[in-house]
């Protein structure tokens, strides 16, 4: 049993643990959180006293317990990541600047769960945001990306079943790269996503989308499954790499930045960008929000009405080019 003086390593490895198996948190979340718990633990490990650090390089022991965790050191710790560079050197986005801290709260939270003495995660401020920028495309623009797309090639057909099925469905690019090809239901026209917290939703796909499905499945080599009652179920991958593995989020994140690039559009586009696209599309048409959350799969509301500046500025801008035009 893990007493009150194991060591805050040993700790995080628990906690991670907890957040697979009981809190039913998806792989990208933990991993997540143990980069982002890593990154504090080093830097405590350079604070702890008895442990002289002349170069400050934050050097990793074992020494450092829940009781280590002082305001004075978080408070230290957000000037630390607030002063890091990415990795083009830029200054990080206040928003993967909470993430830092959101991760430590998580973590000072199931310390108290287990009733660790500790800093309360209430003493961890995160910082105030201001409206989240969101990127979309127009109508015209996803249509440009698509067309542009070489379907006399089976990556293309690939290339663009996944966008279709991106902008069609509103799913993460870590939910598409999951998709076997037994997920996909012909015949209704949908797919039944495993999403965050695996909790599973239903999402809609186009006519476009399911024929640009079908081409690829057929094109590539075999017979797709159909969804009949006993019918057999195929656990292959639906989207493939050249190898023939599954295909992997980097790769489908380059290929949507390559089209992007080759159909001309200046603003940086990525699977996520399709995302946000799908949501205002449909937000800009009239459907209602409570709507658009259950697509999207988020738990909270407060997530998706994000979308409704971008909705509000939208409807400025025609009031703007037409009102009073007469």
């Amino acid at each position: 049993m893990t007493t009150k003086m194991s060591n805050l390593y040993d700790l995080k490895r628990e906690f991670l643990e907890y957040c697979e198996l009981d809190k039913g948190r998806s792989s990208l979340t933990t991993q997540n959180y143990d980069r982002y718990i890593d990154r504090f633990l080093d830097f405590l490990s350079g604070l702890t006293p008895g442990k002289p650090n002349p170069e400050k390089k934050y050097v990793k022991n074992k020494n450092i317990f829940p009781a280590d965790v002082t305001q004075e050191v978080v408070r230290r710790y957000r000037l630390y990541v607030n002063r890091l560079k990415d990795q083009e050197g830029h200054d990080l986005k206040s928003i993967t600047q909470n993430y830092h801290i959101i991760a430590l709260r998580a973590f000072l939270r199931y310390l108290a769960w287990r009733g660790i003495e500790t800093l309360s995660a209430e003493k961890v401020p995160v910082a105030k945001q201001g409206d989240r920028e969101i990127n979309f495309l127009e109508a015209n623009e996803i249509n440009n990306i698509l067309a542009i797309v070489n379907t006399e090639t089976i990556s293309g057909l690939r290339d663009r079943a996944m966008m279709e099925v991106l902008f069609s469905t509103g799913m993460r690019v870590s939910e598409l790269v999951n998709l076997d090809t037994d997920d996909i239901n012909f015949e209704r026209g949908e797919i039944a996503v495993l999403g965050k917290g695996k909790k599973i939703r239903v999402v809609f796909l186009s006519k476009d989308a399911l024929s640009w499905i079908d081409q690829y499945i057929k094109n590539r080599g075999f017979k797709r499954p159909e969804h009949t009652p006993g019918g057999v179920a195929f656990d292959d991958p639906l989207f493939l790499s050249k190898k023939g593995d599954r295909i992997t989020v980097r790769s489908v994140e380059r290929i949507v930045k390559k089209y992007a690039e080759l159909a001309g559009i200046t603003k940086s586009v990525s699977p996520h960008t399709l995302r946000h696209s799908f949501a205002t599309d449909l937000l800009i048409a009239g459907a209602d929000i409570r709507s658009v959350q259950s697509m999207l799969g988020h738990s909270s509301i407060t997530t998706t009405q994000v979308y409704t500046h971008v909705t509000d500025q939208h409807l400025k801008e025609i009031h703007d080019r037409f009102h009073g035009k007469s």
